[in-house]
């Protein structure tokens, strides 16, 4: 097992973390990525070192996404084959709960482990709605219920290592997008039980609230305005048709062409970060397959309804919010392209393309400075 802690700007938090990690596991591999803190912090980090971690870093900030991508770039090429444990550098998560995440990390599995607090007790306002918030738009978009999704204690088996190189995202909208494309590259999410932990109303954070939020939602906003505004034109032309025609199944089907041509053409260019990696000829057969799906079961719906008697506004509104998860987790496949996400999305086999696809990314990181703490004579090749 590796210990993965990014810190930027840490203050003595840190290596109370450490002390206990040693007192608790004392051969345990440690690696800490000093993400731009400055020269200021040197005393911290030179501490940590003392104790036994291996410190790489670079010059700059450049976000928690990036410090966690060049530490897994570090154990990849200089500690492999181990499982991997991320943890927070400002105290939340106690000696405890890493090494319960790091138990249930199973050796050669495709799962993720979260460790997931319950936000119960004194627990600072905006944490708490910041983590309902995306809680609730993530279920939205994807269908799928994480009561956690802003944890920073999360393991990965070893074999994950490539695929999470290839994830975009450089500071806290990284982790996110984690979870938002696990399922289409193969991979399944857990949870671990937590405590939730606060020192001082979580004064060390350095999460700023609007900046941080807008790059934390960006990819589930975008997903549910393009959906919104296909739903207007799906559903302004669906009453239009109804009025004209007097035939449901000719409203449902007009309907749904011009809005799914709309939502298309957005969906490729702005909302999935790779959909203009894949031929349009290509991703529009297999959108347009998708749309007929959707059409079938949308109109099997407002048929049912209509039975029932709902009127046909409210039957729409019912359809389109049950299919939207679905839409939603079958569009991250489609639109993944030619990516490494893609690749294990159609089989979760292609493992070699994945790690080529990493090591390009690699060739465009920020080197980060190995000179300044790891210990060469004990890592394990």
């Amino acid at each position: 097992m590796i210990i993965l802690i990014p810190a930027y700007e840490p203050d003595q938090q840190l290596p109370a973390l450490i002390r206990s990690i040693r007192d608790a596991e004392p051969w345990a591999t440690v690696v800490v990525v000093d993400d731009g803190s400055g020269p200021e912090y040197k005393d911290v980090f030179d501490g940590v070192r003392a104790l036994g971690c291996h410190v790489i870093g670079y010059a700059r900030n450049r976000g928690k996404g990036f410090a966690l991508k060049t530490g897994f770039r570090f154990i990849a090429d200089h500690l492999p084959e181990r499982n991997v444990v991320c943890a927070d550098s400002d105290g939340q998560h106690t000696i405890v709960d890493i090494l319960r995440v790091a138990a249930a990390v199973q050796p050669g599995s495709a799962a993720m482990v979260l460790g997931t607090r319950n936000f119960s007790g004194n627990v600072p306002a905006r944490s708490k709605f910041g983590n309902n918030a995306t809680g609730l738009l993530f279920s939205l978009a994807t269908g799928q219920r994480i009561p956690d999704t802003q944890t920073g204690l999360r393991g990965y088996p070893a074999s994950m290592l490539p695929w999470l190189r290839t994830v975009r995202g450089e500071r806290y909208e990284y982790e996110l997008n984690l979870l938002l494309e696990a399922k289409p590259a193969g991979y399944a999410i857990r949870s671990v039980d937590i405590a939730t932990v606060y020192l001082d109303h979580n004064s060390g954070s350095h999460f700023r609230p609007v900046a941080d939020s807008v790059r934390i939602y960006a990819p589930l906003l975008k997903f549910l305005a393009s959906s919104f505004a296909a739903f207007l034109v799906d559903t302004v032309a669906f009453l239009l048709l109804t009025l004209a025609t007097d035939s449901l199944l000719l409203a449902v089907v007009g309907a749904r062409v011009v809005s799914s041509a709309v939502n298309f053409l957005v969906n490729r260019r702005v909302v999935f970060e790779h959909g203009r990696d894949k031929p349009a000829a290509a991703a529009g057969v297999r959108y347009f397959s998708l749309v007929a799906v959707l059409l079938g079961a949308n109109y099997g719906l407002i048929y049912g309804l209509d039975a029932l008697s709902v009127a046909a506004l409210p039957a729409k509104l019912i359809a389109e919010v049950a299919l939207l998860a679905v839409s939603y987790s079958v569009q991250q496949r489609l639109f993944a392209g030619n990516t490494a996400a893609g690749n294990a999305a159609v089989g979760n086999t292609d493992r070699g393309n994945m790690a080529r696809n990493a090591v390009r990314e690699a060739d465009h990181e920020e080197a980060p400075d190995l000179g300044r703490g790891h210990h060469p004579a004990t890592l394990r090749r």
